[in-house]
């Protein structure tokens, strides 16, 4: 639209000039509009553009967004890298289309419910063969699997990395074979694995030697894992849970070949404190779990606490069975100074050893302590008082009251958050009143008791008027959600493109996600 500025037709005012001046915009841009109406805009967004843009949306409107046209479609396979699969038998006619179609997916699960049948060998096979860029795979429920498709599928596979197997039909040899055949795998978890009880007891080898992490949950004989665990000299995390035998004589053999092992999880196991004195030979130890080991008492874990002085994170759980005490806290408060967390479940400790504890620890930032019949009070004091690091606090089912609590309005200047459960002796008025007190404290009260605000009429919600956003209602179609997500990212695409396009980053960087 041309503007003649200065000249004005004989009778006519500024003004009727400025009223038509603002007419013939808005006409024009209603023209505009009306030419822009039935434009794909996608057209002009480069395929790893809208691929990013693809793994912004949820995963139902992903999937709706692969339906709209044939790029689309290609676009959503080409940069998907996680797919979950039922993996029932009716799996194995649509597999090769669907591995075809979802050819750089590096994190695939397998899931198939208890009562039904699952894929068997072949469709293994085939998976093997056509997911050249798998990293990590996960089996659950996958009963028809045997121990030659494991072994024809370790033979096939690419680099993998992580398996991870539950309620699967294989057992022993097919362990070996991947462990065998899949050179870089350095992450497996084994959970309920049928063929392990079922099939000839054969031991679990090491392999090329390279696990990293290792999880065993739930099984009958795990102790036929003893020469995978004494081979793996690199393992760094091993998890240990609810598997039948006694551990002590196998964790006094494999501590002697585990340098590395940084994280140990127990829970339980046919523990005493002849497997917690064996475990205090991994000097490099900075993990500790012990859940539910009744048998263990102050002797073993004195034993852990002066052999492993690099804790930073310790969880006890004595089940109540009250053979860990002050005894056992003392020789961790002299011994591990560089304690960061401390998680104490069902043990009786005392001022005798929470004040050298407080005291010795300075760098303490996470302490709970639940169900123990000694913590009251005083002993909630000197722990808020000397505890100047600490930023989180749980207490559960303990004898503290009101009382307690008045100490947190001047001590622990770090504490961000502090959760009371089940501790009758704690009510609402005096976590007001500490809220009041300190602003920026997140507290959390559960005392078991039914809540009394539920029948009080509540005041109505203030109105506030917000600027509005650009998002897309919640009726809004994947089309339109997609439409939407291309236009508010301009300044994305652009500077995406811009990068592209720049002859420094053309072959260096490239789109996240694609």
């Amino acid at each position: 639209m041309v503007v003649l500025v200065g000249w004005l037709p004989e009778g006519t005012s500024s003004v009727a000039c400025a009223r038509s001046g603002q007419l013939a915009e808005v006409e024009h841009h209603e023209v505009d509009q009306n030419k822009m109406q039935g434009k794909d805009f996608s057209l002009q967004v480069p395929d790893e553009c809208l691929s990013c843009i693809f793994q912004k949306l949820s995963s139902v409107d992903r999937k709706t967004c692969s339906l709209v046209c044939k790029r689309w479609h290609s676009v959503e396979g080409q940069g998907r890298q996680r797919l979950s699969l039922f993996a029932q038998e009716n799996l194995l006619p649509a597999l090769p289309k669907l591995l075809t179609r979802f050819e750089h997916v590096t994190k695939l699960a397998l899931k198939c419910e208890k009562k039904l049948t699952s894929i068997d060998d072949e469709a293994l096979f085939i998976i093997g063969r056509d997911c050249k860029q798998l990293r990590k795979l996960k089996l659950k429920g996958c009963k028809q699997l045997t121990d030659d498709g494991m072994e024809i599928f370790a033979r096939v596979c690419g680099p993998l990395k992580k398996i991870s197997c539950g309620s699967c039909g294989f057992g022993a040899r097919g362990l070996n074979s991947i462990l065998q055949h899949c050179v870089n795998l350095e992450d497996l978890t084994v959970k309920r694995l049928k063929g392990l009880y079922e099939g000839p007891s054969e031991l679990i080898g090491p392999g090329c030697g390279k696990i990293r992490r290792l999880c065993l949950k739930e099984l009958f004989n795990a102790q036929l894992f003893g020469p995978l665990l004494a081979g793996s000299r690199h393992l760094h995390t091993l998890m240990l849970s609810k598997n039948s035998g006694n551990w002590d004589k196998l964790l006094d053999i494999i501590t002697e070949h585990l340098p590395e092992l940084v994280e140990l999880h127990m829970e339980k196991l046919q523990l005493s404190d002849r497997g917690l004195q064996a475990v205090a030979r991994c000097k490099n130890l900075e993990v500790l779990y012990v859940v539910k080991a009744p048998e263990c008492t102050n002797v073993g874990l004195s034993a852990v606490a002066t052999g492993c002085r690099k804790l930073r994170k310790l969880h006890v759980d004595g089940w109540k069975a009250s053979r860990v005490g002050d005894e056992g806290l003392l020789s961790v408060a002299r011994a591990c100074n560089d304690l960061q967390e401390l998680v104490l479940i069902g043990l009786n400790a005392t001022m005798t050893s929470l004040s050298p504890l407080a005291t010795s620890c300075h760098g303490l930032e996470r302490l709970a302590l639940c169900n123990s019949e000694t913590f009251g009070d005083p002993e909630f004091s000197c722990i808020a008082t000397k505890c100047q690091s600490l930023k989180k606090l749980c207490i559960k089912s303990c004898p503290i009251s009101d009382h307690g609590m008045e100490v947190l309005a001047t001590s622990c200047p770090n504490l961000v958050k502090i959760k009371i459960k089940k501790c009758r002796g704690v009510t609402s008025a005096s976590v007001d009143w500490l809220q009041n007190n300190r602003e920026s404290l997140i507290v959390t009260l559960d005392n078991g008791l039914p809540s009394t605000t539920a029948d009080l009429p509540r005041p109505p919600l203030p109105v506030t008027h917000r600027a509005p956003r650009l998002s897309a209602p919640p009726n809004r179609s994947p089309l339109a959600k997609a439409r939407l997500a291309i236009v508010a990212g301009g300044s994305f695409v652009a500077c995406t493109l811009l990068r592209w396009s720049s002859p420094s980053g053309s072959g260096s960087s490239s789109p996240a996600g694609a």
